[in-house]
């Protein structure tokens, strides 16, 4: 029942993961693209088919490969307990997208745009099922969808306090979300 990913080649990952350190300063854009295609070496030729759906695609294609990093850095969770290794796994891609705070605030910008709405719950759908598939969850009954419902609020929740969290580790905002999991 999953919403289909962007599209994926080794290509647009690489281009997102150079354009990164310029998305802080000129968003989710050509600019910041063709930037990044710059410091990488790779032809600038390919900002005009790389994305051609704009920022909301880069946008999607960030979300898409920072859940698969996410899943795999996940294998390696000695956690037992589902509920234990869903809060070890969003923890760890807090942490794994702490040098991109800025970027994940400009992505929200663009997500929040009117004609976004549907790119940004495929993201948030598409993320809370990887954070479950991490944790181990296997189910495909009702609960599969009450689950992930639930999740959404408390990772979305979660996502916003963490921008304004400047703890050392995230740790207010692993608190707030030991909370909201608790709840």
């Amino acid at each position: 029942p999953m919403m289909a990913p962007p599209e994926r080649s080794v290509e647009r990952d690489a281009a997102i993961e150079a354009m990164l350190p310029h998305v802080p300063f000129d968003g989710w854009s050509k600019k910041a693209l063709s930037m990044g295609l710059a410091d990488s070496g790779m032809p600038a030729d390919e900002v005009e088919f790389l994305f051609p759906l704009g920022p909301a695609d880069m946008v999607a294609t960030f979300c898409d490969w920072a859940d698969r990093r996410m899943e795999q850095a996940a294998i390696g969770l000695t956690e037992t307990r589902v509920s234990r290794r869903v809060k070890a796994t969003i923890a760890l891609r807090l942490e794994q997208n702490r040098p991109h705070k800025e970027a994940i605030r400009r992505a929200i910008g663009v997500l929040a745009l009117p004609g976004h709405a549907r790119i940004a719950a495929g993201c948030t759908a598409r993320t809370v099922d990887a954070i479950w598939h991490a944790a181990g969850d296997r189910s495909a009954d009702f609960s599969w969808y009450t689950k992930r419902a639930i999740l959404a609020g408390v990772y979305s929740a979660t996502l916003l306090y963490w921008l304004r969290d400047s703890s050392d580790n995230d740790a207010a905002t692993l608190a707030f979300l030991e909370r909201r999991l608790a709840g």
